[in-house]
């Protein structure tokens, strides 16, 4: 088995719940060049990853510092952050010299936009563009688009036939009893959530058929046809363990979320390579990857860096050593 050892250096407070957390800790993985990394164009780098604290950014920080480790550089993990604006902060400062973040978190959380750019190319080089004066440079984005939408049961699916956000508009003026929605407390009241939602479609669901409850509840409930319909993530691995179908977004609502490289100008200066090492992993990356990688961590207990190696090795971007 492919393992991964942490090591604690010297004066680094390890976090007791383990290793690669905020206070950072070498990475050890004995990987070599595959696709990615070779002639070790990294060689001599002391790069530090980060991330936040959800697993599908625990295992995109794995992903970038194993890549970082096969093509010779020095890496240390912090990745972990809570909240969002730690790991932004991160690598905007210098204490950290990349990690993935999301488009659409980045414009309208960071930058403070209130309307998202529907196009998802756009919305990257509208961002890449803004953070540029900023000291952070952003790589091209992958088709990973950790977004909003709905979805329920095949059961519900089957009986309702609904396969997108205005057929689901359609269905709660033809027979509003049958539209009964499960949503978070911040989805239920934040703009690019439920009241813009509701507002762009043209949808109304009496408040006494939407229920608000914790993310994870959600999707038990939804998948029991408790909630005809619960609020997702798109790359939750949860959709596909639990065969749910997702609505499309038809009118394309929801803001882009594409994760991408996120790196401090001064590190990508010193050590270009970066973007070549990067940039072939970050293409591979979509809705289907992450929510088989996310399954492997929420729902069959792994641990999201060995999820991020093995997933490293089976596409050959890196070797065993």
């Amino acid at each position: 088995m492919r393992r991964r050892t942490c090591l604690s250096a010297a004066g680094l407070l390890l976090a007791a719940a383990g290793c690669g957390l905020t206070s950072g800790s070498p990475l050890t993985d004995d990987v070599e060049p595959g696709s990615i990394g070779r002639g070790e164009p990294l060689k001599g780098a002391h790069l530090t990853v980060t991330s936040k604290s959800f697993t599908e950014q625990l295992i995109l920080g794995a992903i970038m510092g194993i890549a970082f480790e096969a093509a010779g550089a020095d890496v240390i993990d912090r990745t972990g952050i809570q909240g969002s604006v730690g790991s932004r902060e991160a690598v905007r400062k210098g204490d950290a010299d990349a990690g993935y973040e999301y488009t659409g978190t980045a414009w309208i959380t960071y930058l403070g936009h209130s309307k998202p750019i529907t196009d998802p190319q756009r919305q990257w080089e509208a961002v890449k563009k803004e953070d540029a004066g900023k000291g952070l440079v952003w790589l091209p984005p992958s088709k990973l688009d950790n977004t909003y939408a709905l979805a329920m049961n095949q059961e519900n699916a089957k009986k309702y036939g609904t396969k997108t956000m205005s057929d689901v508009a359609k269905l709660a003026k033809s027979d509003p009893g049958a539209v009964k929605l499960c949503v978070e407390v911040e989805f239920a009241n934040r703009a690019d959530g439920l009241p813009g939602m509701q507002k762009a479609y043209g949808m109304d669901v009496p408040a006494r058929n939407i229920t608000q409850m914790d993310t994870g509840i959600i999707y038990t409930q939804t998948q029991q046809g408790n909630c005809t319909y619960g609020e997702v993530f798109t790359t939750d691995g949860r959709i596909k363990s639990m065969n749910l179908a997702v609505m499309d977004d038809d009118r394309k609502f929801f803001p882009n979320y594409n994760a991408a490289p996120m790196i401090n100008a001064k590190s990508l200066r010193e050590w270009p390579a970066i973007a070549e090492v990067l940039n072939p992993v970050t293409a591979r990356l979509n809705n289907s990857v992450a929510q088989t990688l996310n399954a492997k961590v929420d729902v069959e207990g792994e641990d999201p860096h060995q999820v991020a190696l093995d997933w490293m090795v089976e596409e050959g971007f890196v070797g065993e050593g």
